[in-house]
């Protein structure tokens, strides 16, 4: 079977992690995806760190399997290479610095009265319009916009969330649109212009907190590893030094969990405990009771009682231990790729398309595919020399 977006082409003038982290799903489902970089340096990420084999972490994670072209986009010769390229193009990403694409002539509508076919996607910090249109935008600071960080952390300290989770978050909605709009254009004929911004898509996965606060009258409180709402729910000590987690969902849960867990089922009808709403009032009243049981007992032990009693568990795993999962070894999740560095291991993707593999393509060096796309264009090598010669590439 051919990846299930072979034949489809995307040019993106991409850099952190938003866009970059749409188009490489993109390319695992087999688009080509053109990234346009500055000649002196590219995207800002290959320099967050050079943990990978000398190469950023998170390029390693968000680009492999794309083609990378060189062009300084401020420069005069730049405007008919990249028209050349857009005019090839089925979709077209940018998540510049606001306003910078309607400067450079390269908005939704310009580009679509010249294109009708092409989806134009426009990942912004706070969205085109508003007060904020016009602030720059980074994980940390959305997080703080939308009350991501007032939510997370213990009661004594807000604490961000330890991933980008507004580029995630971003990113996942515009991949999830651009294939909507891939989708209409086989009966429409016509592409479109998506709008996604870190702000409008962290601030939907706030909803449920912010509908309790906005209708409940306080926001839920901050608790750490443990539901806001739900007890037992989070992480417990065992006697061997390691901490499991835990989620009782109901009262056929409770009641296994008292009997067969805690071998204590005078706990059940607790005054203190009959109810959810009960245990959570009485948080730490119950936490001490479970303590009492489990710093008895390895974590072994708990986990294999858990697990008789139906109950929903799993080990408080560090990132080492996560890498070298169980679950991800017998299941082949992890998989080799190529880059200047040298082979990499690097998770797959976690959509499985029956009959279909992804596309694990090398992690590019900066400018590795520009004279080969100019070429495609229809570019001589005197040209492109001159034009490397310039600074332009």
């Amino acid at each position: 079977m051919a990846p299930p977006l072979a034949g489809i082409t995307v040019v993106s003038i991409e850099q952190a992690v938003a866009a970059p982290f749409a188009t490489r799903q993109l390319a695992d489902l087999g688009a080509r995806v053109i990234k346009i970089e500055r000649p002196d340096g590219g995207d800002f990420a290959r320099s967050y760190d050079t943990t990978v084999n000398g190469q950023s972490s998170y390029f390693v994670w968000l680009n492999r399997s794309k083609e990378s072209m060189t062009l300084d986009l401020k420069a005069p010769e730049a405007r008919p290479i990249l028209d050349r390229l857009i005019e090839r193009a089925d979709v077209f990403v940018q998540n510049l610095a606001p306003g910078s694409a309607d400067r450079m002539g390269l908005s939704g509508p310009a580009l679509r009265a010249r294109h009708p076919r092409l989806i134009v996607c426009n990942v912004t910090g706070y969205g085109s319009s508003g007060p904020f249109a016009a602030k720059k935008a980074y994980d940390l600071l959305v997080q703080g916009e939308t009350g991501t960080i007032a939510a997370t952390g213990t009661p004594d300290a807000p604490s961000k969330v330890g991933m980008s989770i507004a580029d995630i978050a971003a990113g996942m909605y515009a991949y999830a649109g651009i294939l909507t709009a891939l989708f209409a254009r086989t009966s429409t004929r016509d592409g479109a212009t998506i709008e996604v911004s870190l702000f409008d898509a962290l601030g939907e996965w706030m909803s449920a907190p912010t509908y309790y606060a906005r209708y409940g009258g306080a926001a839920p409180g901050r608790s750490g590893a443990n539901h806001a709402s739900i007890a037992p729910y989070g992480p417990f000590r065992t006697g061997d030094g390691r901490t499991v987690l835990l989620g009782v969902q109901n009262s056929r849960e409770w009641r296994r969990f008292c009997e067969r867990v805690l071998e204590r089922p005078a706990l059940t009808n607790d005054d203190r405990f009959r109810t959810n709403p009960l245990r959570v009032k009485h948080r730490a009243a119950l936490a001490e009771q479970i303590g009492e049981v489990f710093q008895r007992l390895s974590a072994p032990d708990v986990l294999g009682r858990l697990d008789a009693a139906g109950i929903a568990n799993a080990r408080l795993n560090d990132i080492a231990e996560f890498a070298a999962h169980p679950q991800l070894a017998a299941r082949g999740r992890w998989t080799t790729i190529d880059s200047s560095s040298g082979p990499l291991e690097v998770l797959q993707p976690p959509v499985i398309v029956e009959g279909a593999s992804p596309t694990m393509g090398p992690i590019p060096a900066l400018g590795e595919h520009t004279a080969a796309i100019l070429g495609e264009l229809g570019f001589d090598g005197s040209t492109i020399a001159a034009w490397k010669q310039k600074g332009l590439l």
